[in-house]
C-alpha cells in the first residue's frame, strides 16, 4: 500500500461537522487541522467582504493514510458533503516519523 496525504480545504462553517465525520471514521487513525486563507481568481464562491480582502477563510484537514483509504474518504466526502465546495488533494507521502 502506498502512503499518501489527504488534504481537505473547507469553509469554517463545516469545521466541527468534518472533525466529527473524520473522528467517527474507523479508517482514520488521526489528523491535523489548521486555519488559513484561500486565494484565487475564482470569486464566485466568495462573499463581498472576501472579494474586497482578496482571500477566503478556510480550515485545512491533513490526514496521513494509504492511497486506498484516501480514495474511500474522498468518495465519502462526495456523498456526505455534495455541493459544499470542499477542495481536496491526495499526494504521495515520501517519509514520515517522530523525532
Amino acid at each position: 500500500m502506498s502512503a499518501c496525504v489527504l488534504m481537505i480545504f473547507a469553509p469554517p462553517a463545516l469545521e466541527e461537522t468534518l472533525v466529527d465525520w473524520l473522528l467517527e471514521n474507523e479508517s482514520v487513525s488521526g489528523f491535523s487541522t489548521m486555519h488559513g486563507y484561500g486565494h484565487g481568481a475564482n470569486t464566485s464562491a466568495m462573499s463581498l467582504l472576501d472579494q474586497v480582502a482578496g482571500r477566503q477563510r478556510k480550515v485545512e484537514f491533513i490526514v496521513s493514510t494509504t492511497e486506498a483509504v484516501a480514495q474511500q474518504l474522498v468518495a465519502g466526502l462526495r456523498e456526505k458533503f455534495a455541493g459544499s465546495r470542499l477542495h481536496y488533494m491526495v499526494m504521495p507521502l515520501v517519509s514520515e516519523g517522530t523525532i
